[in-house]
This record gives C-alpha cells, structure tokens and sequence, in this order.
C-alpha cells in the first residue's frame, strides 16, 4: 500500500541517517477517502493522499520556524496489514511499523523557488484552520504549487 509522510528537510536527513522513518502521521487512500472522492480514479486519489500529506508537511513547517521553508513528503510502500485508517483527517493513517529505507519509494519536495509562498503559508495555517480567508487564501497559494519527484538514491544530494 502506499503510504505518504509528511516531513522536512531536515526530518528527511535524520530519517535517511537512521534508515527509517516513523509510521505516524501518514496518509494514504482510505475507504473514507475513496468515499468522499467517489468518481475519482485511482491516481487522482492518491494524488489527493499526498496533497494530504503536503498540508502536513505545512503544518510541521509551522512548528520549526529555522527548517527549510519547503514542504517534504515521502512515499512509500508497507504492507496494508501494517497500515490502520484513521477516520479523519479522511486520508490520515497510521503504519504500525518503522519505514525502513528500503520500503522507501521516492520523495516530493518543493522547489527552492515555493520558499516565499511557503513561508507565508505555514505562519498563516493556524489562521486558515480557524476561518480566516486572507489566511486560507495563503495556504491554497502554497497548495498549488506542484512538488518536484525525487528518487531515494537522490535524496543524498537533495539534502546536501
């Protein structure tokens, strides 16, 4: 099943120095997901559980003022058995096991030019999450930038 994890720059580098990466939060294609987004096809889906995971990966940007304004998410592939639905967020999981590396498929990441949109997104998502347009407005401007694919054997010069 693939699993996508929201991160940072710099929980990339400790996850990738310790050859894992925790199970929580984490998003994928729920039932709940499949059921709000019903005539979506399968990739479109998935796009959504990482869209999902992007918007977490703003809100861990909100929590580390000095990381790297540029939002991360690892994808991954862990076995379903490993993998439990939250409910909500609809596309929120939890994996039940370390990621290993080697489970790793590749990561998204934002391009140096999203820093500023970035930036201003992550200091605005509490704003947004309580109603406030301007603010909302802020977060979706980030939402639409498109993150860059990267390879595993890449992320080494990513995070050089």
């Amino acid at each position: 099943m693939r699993v996508y994890l929201p991160a940072t720059l710099p929980l990339l580098r400790a996850w990738l120095d310790a050859g894992r990466a925790p199970g929580a939060p984490a998003y994928a294609v729920t039932p709940a997901l499949r059921e709000w987004y019903r005539e979506a096809d399968e990739e479109e889906m998935e796009y959504a559980a990482a869209q999902a995971a992007a918007r977490g990966s703003l809100a861990l940007l909100a929590e580390e003022p000095m990381a790297p304004r540029r939002r991360v998410v690892l994808a991954a592939d862990v076995a379903e058995a490993d993998v439990a639905a939250l409910g909500e967020p609809r596309a929120g999981v939890v994996i039940g096991v370390p990621v290993v590396v080697a489970l790793w498929a590749s990561a998204l990441v934002d391009h140096e030019d999203a820093d500023g949109v970035v930036s201003v997104a992550a200091s605005a998502l509490t704003r947004a999450e309580l109603g406030d347009e301007d603010a909302k407005f802020a977060v979706d401007e980030a939402d639409a930038y498109e993150l860059a694919w990267y390879a595993v054997q890449e992320l080494p010069n990513l995070l050089a």
